[in-house]
């Protein structure tokens, strides 16, 4: 009796953790601030109202995941620019509203914190839109505007690519010597102050660090990292350092931790470089057919899925970003932002937005209070949305 005595209480003990970890999932609201998929939709034409095989997002997979708020990411490369990048946006923006006209009982376009708790009472998923590069707005304060009365809930300041008003994180580390300049112009901060006015939130994941810098000491709103991760455990040119991190948490903002692998793992890039070497051939006929590298990267790792899952990180070192991030910081200035549809790979296990469940996990195994877990998980956002909007 003794012999089964111990495997019975290490069963019961199992599966008292995890009815607990399902409670404090379901209980809290679940906030992502950063997913690719409507750019993606364009190419591909699949309802994301219906269950896919393929991509990391979908309504039904969302609802099962417990995903309470979504925030799509409005995306274009840099072959967009003036006559080109706000039109884009709008067809992404147009692609959205379509898919709510089509499931209006299941998703609802929200701006503010009572409008997106209302819609998680209604049982809906809550819809909002994030901009991501300010050559979206083509130098156009009027386009901030625009895109502000069509759902417009944060602007990225840059992507990649810099604008001719804020310099990138791409092009301060890499291109420094060549740029006009760094940091925000005149009219940069024209872009800061008309953001903080409409109470749209401003995103610094993507900017270098002196327009990170000039932003700081400007605006009067708190700011966010919508997808980004940590530079001490990983020194990539995306990654916030601690500096950052604290300026961030001093400003009252929240920085939403990014899942994508090269961000996580400081050994993951030169892996996938030396396979994308070794598929060139197979990479460079994808691009051909999707007319688009991201897509074609995601493709080449679903066909070689045995091959390219052995250099995925760990799930424990995103949890690693989590727990350095909250320790320097603290619980109230962390959240998820994990740009699921919008990389090549992520950690082992995060497979899609089902798995957002063993995150929490993961938080209770390290002895996370439930209400920090739900600072983590969404309340966070919500707090930092009610401060820049007002309601």
């Amino acid at each position: 009796m003794k012999k089964l005595f111990l495997p019975l209480v290490l069963f019961s003990a199992l599966t008292a953790s995890a009815q607990t970890v399902k409670q404090i999932h379901q209980r809290a609201i679940l906030v992502d601030t950063h997913n690719d998929a409507l750019s993606n939709q364009l190419i591909t034409k699949v309802d994301l109202g219906k269950l896919q095989i393929t991509g990391n997002f979908d309504l039904p997979r969302a609802k099962k995941a417990g995903l309470d708020v979504q925030v799509f990411s409005v995306w274009c490369g840099d072959q967009y620019g003036n006559g080109t990048a706000y039109k884009y946006a709008n067809r992404e923006i147009d692609s959205l509203d379509a898919l709510i006209k089509r499931y209006p009982q299941k998703i609802k376009l929200v701006r503010t914190a009572a409008d997106l708790q209302k819609a998680v009472k209604q049982n809906k998923l809550a819809a909002m839109i994030g901009v991501e590069g300010g050559h979206m707005i083509e130098d156009r304060l009027d386009y901030i505007d625009s895109l502000y009365r069509r759902g417009m809930a944060y602007l990225t300041l840059t992507w990649n690519n810099s604008t001719s008003w804020s310099t990138s994180a791409r092009d301060e580390t890499l291109h420094s010597d060549s740029l006009p300049h760094k940091g925000l112009t005149d009219f940069g901060k024209q872009v800061v102050q008309r953001l903080n006015k409409l109470g749209v939130m401003i995103d610094l994941s993507h900017p270098g660090e002196q327009t990170f810098n000039d932003v700081m000491a400007l605006t009067t709103k708190p700011v966010i990292a919508s997808h980004s991760c940590v530079y001490a455990l990983n020194p990539h040119r995306r990654n916030l350092k601690d500096y950052q991190l604290k300026a961030i948490a001093k400003n009252g903002g929240v920085v939403f931790l990014n899942f994508y692998s090269g961000f996580i793992d400081s050994t993951y890039n030169d892996k996938h470089e030396a396979y994308l070497l070794k598929h060139k051939s197979e990479l460079d006929s994808l691009i051909k057919i999707y007319n688009d590298y991201d897509l074609a990267s995601i493709r080449l790792n679903v066909i070689n899925k045995e091959e390219s899952d052995q250099f995925r990180p760990p799930l424990s070192m995103l949890v690693k970003h989590i727990d350095y991030m909250v320790k320097l910081i603290g619980a109230d200035h962390v959240g998820i932002g994990s740009d699921f549809d919008g990389a090549e790979s992520y950690p082992q296990g995060l497979d899609s937005v089902l798995d957002y469940p063993k995150i929490t996990a993961e938080l209770v195994k390290l002895h996370y209070s439930e209400k920090d877990i739900d600072k983590i998980l969404g309340g966070n956002f919500i707090r930092v949305l009610r401060a820049n909007v007002g309601k």
